[in-house]
C-alpha cells in the first residue's frame, strides 16, 4: 500500500496523468486502515487507553510484568484470598519501614485489650529527638486512646504512637518485646522492631514479611477503619484540628482500599502497603523505597492497571 501511494504521488508530480483527486482517495484509505488497524489493538478501561494483547509484547497474563516498570526498589503483590504471589521485585530484601511499623503498634495495643476511652497525655518522652519531627499535638495534650491509635493510622502521628507505647502495661520496653514476640508468632523471619514509630531505621522487614503483616493487621476492624479513614476532626488544647490520610488514594473513588499505611524517613524511601480489592479480589501490595514525592502512589496505580488489564486480556483469550 506504501509503494503504491508513493507511485501514485510520483506519477502526479511528473504530470502522469494522475488527477489530485485520485491521490487522495489513495491518501485517505491509507489513514483508514492505518485507523483499523490502531482500533484494533487499542481498548478502553475505565476511560483510560491501554494496549491490547497482540503480540509478544502483550499483557497476555499475570505472569507477563515485564512491562510493569516499578519506582519502588522492593515490592510484592499478593492475592490475599490463595496466598498466590502477582508480582515480586526484591521480595526478601531486609529494609528499613519507617512508619509502617505502626500497624505492629497498633496490633499490639489492641491485643492489650487495655481501656480505649482512657484518656493519655503527650509527654516529654514522646518527642522526637531522633530526628526532630514536628508535631500538632503538643507536650501536655490529652486525647483517649481510640484517638490517640487513631491518628496514629491516619495520620502517621509520631507522638501518638510513642504515647501508646509508654502507656502500655509494663512500658515502652515491654511494648518492644511484645512487637517483636508478635512478629515472631506471625512467622514474620526478617522483622526486627526498636520503636513503636518507626522513626529509627531498625526498624526493618522485608515485602513477604509485610505482606503477611498487613494480612494480619487486616483482621482488626479498628485497624481498618483507622488506617482508611480520609480526615477527621479532634479537639486538642480547647481548639478543633483537622486531621488527614497520609495516603490521598483512600479518598480516590477509583479505588476500594480496605487497609493503608505510608512510610517515610531518609533511610527508608518512600513506602506504602495496602490491602485493595482490584478486579473484585482481595490483593495486599507492598511498595518499599520509594524516591519522589508521588513515586508510591504511581506505582500503586500502575499496579492497579495492570492486574485490571491482564483480568481483561485473559477474558479476552477465554471468549
Amino acid at each position: 500500500m506504501k509503494r503504491t501511494l508513493m507511485m501514485l504521488l510520483a506519477a502526479a508530480i511528473v504530470g502522469a496523468g494522475v488527477t489530485p483527486t485520485e491521490v487522495e482517495a489513495a491518501t485517505k484509505k491509507k489513514a483508514v486502515a492505518a485507523k483499523k488497524k490502531v482500533s484494533r489493538t487499542v481498548v478502553q478501561i475505565k476511560g483510560k487507553k491501554v494496549v491490547r494483547a497482540r503480540s509478544a509484547h502483550r499483557i497476555a497474563s499475570l505472569d507477563d510484568a515485564q512491562h510493569l516498570a516499578l519506582q519502588s526498589s522492593a515490592a510484592l503483590v499478593l492475592d490475599q484470598t490463595t496466598g498466590a504471589i502477582l508480582f515480586e521485585k526484591n521480595p526478601n530484601a531486609v529494609l528499613p519501614i519507617a512508619s509502617i511499623t505502626k500497624l505492629m503498634t497498633a496490633m499490639v495495643v489492641l491485643d492489650a485489650k487495655s481501656d480505649l476511652t482512657e484518656t493519655l497525655a503527650i509527654g516529654e518522652d514522646d518527642v522526637d529527638i531522633l530526628k526532630g519531627t514536628r508535631s500538632r499535638l503538643k507536650v501536655g495534650t490529652h486525647l483517649a486512646r481510640e484517638e490517640m491509635l487513631r491518628l496514629a493510622l491516619m495520620s502517621s502521628e509520631n507522638r501518638a504512637a510513642a504515647a501508646l507505647s509508654r502507656n502500655y502495661p509494663g512500658g515502652r520496653e515491654a511494648f518492644i518485646a511484645a512487637m517483636n514476640q508478635k512478629a515472631q508468632a506471625l512467622g514474620l523471619a526478617d522483622t526486627r522492631f526498636q520503636d513503636a514509630t518507626g522513626l529509627t531505621a531498625a526498624n526493618v522487614s522485608s515485602p513477604r514479611d509485610l505482606a503477611k503483616m498487613v494480612d494480619a493487621a487486616h483482621q482488626y476492624p479498628l485497624i481498618r477503619e483507622f488506617s482508611t479513614t480520609s480526615a477527621g476532626e479532634f479537639s486538642i488544647a480547647g481548639r478543633t484540628q483537622q486531621f488527614r490520610n497520609t495516603n490521598t488514594l483512600v479518598k480516590n473513588p477509583t479505588w476500594e482500599i480496605g487497609l493503608s499505611k505510608t512510610g517515610y524517613i531518609n533511610e527508608a524511601g518512600k513506602c506504602l502497603v495496602m490491602q485493595a480489592w482490584l478486579n473484585n479480589k482481595p490483593t495486599i501490595i507492598v511498595l518499599l523505597d520509594s524516591w519522589g514525592k508521588m513515586t508510591r502512589i504511581g506505582d500503586a496505580n500502575r499496579i492497579k492497571r495492570w492486574v485490571e488489564s491482564a483480568s481483561l486480556a485473559q477474558r479476552q483469550t477465554a471468549g
